[in-house]
């Protein structure tokens, strides 16, 4: 993943890198290394939560990991753009957008409106925005309906995004392949 840097100097939408892949790809750790590469203060939104005592540790594990690397972790598993527009003037990282989704509906919340939503806080942000997002739709129809809904979802929210994003980068098996914006050199 060394060598692939790309520009996020711009704002709003063109300074959103959208970085997608599957499980354990290294789409967050490129993430990660993208706006790290950037001056700090940095922020990371941690959307994840805590349902039983291995994903405890996971978010521990995470933190402890990020405690020394200069960031400041908010976590929020609901209003993601309260959160980017409270803090429009540093480099965000978000990880991720699917555990955002899925913490939505677990909620019940308006999915389109809370896209929307997301969408208009990062047209308003000053500095680089970098997310995450599980790309769930590579693999066979889910056997229920609910399963169903969130690939559904997590297909048209990426969908916007990517439409929107000045940069969009796919992860797997740790090489990140630029499918929209500047080509590494």
């Amino acid at each position: 993943m060394s060598g692939v840097v790309l520009n996020l100097s711009d704002t709003g939408l063109a300074g959103t890198l959208l970085v997608l892949g599957g499980a354990r790809s290294g789409k967050s750790r490129f993430a990660e290394g993208q706006v790290t590469a950037l001056p700090g203060p940095r922020l990371y939104i941690a959307t994840g939560r805590a349902w039983d005592e291995e994903m405890q540790a996971r978010i521990a594990q995470h933190k402890a990991e990020r405690a020394h690397a200069g960031w400041q972790t908010v976590e929020e598993p609901l209003d993601v753009p309260g959160v980017l527009e409270r803090h429009t003037h540093i480099p965000v990282l978000l990880d991720c957008l699917t555990l955002w989704l899925t913490n939505l509906l677990l909620e019940e919340q308006d999915v389109e409106a809370q896209s929307t939503r997301l969408l208009h806080s990062l047209s308003t942000r000053a500095a680089p925005t970098v997310l995450v997002g599980n790309e769930v739709g590579l693999g066979i129809v889910p056997d229920n309906v609910l399963a169903r809904r969130f690939r559904d979802e997590a297909g048209r929210l990426h969908q916007r995004l990517a439409a929107q994003a000045g940069q969009v980068v796919f992860v797997a098996a740790g090489l990140p392949m630029v499918l929209k914006g500047q080509k590494p050199a």
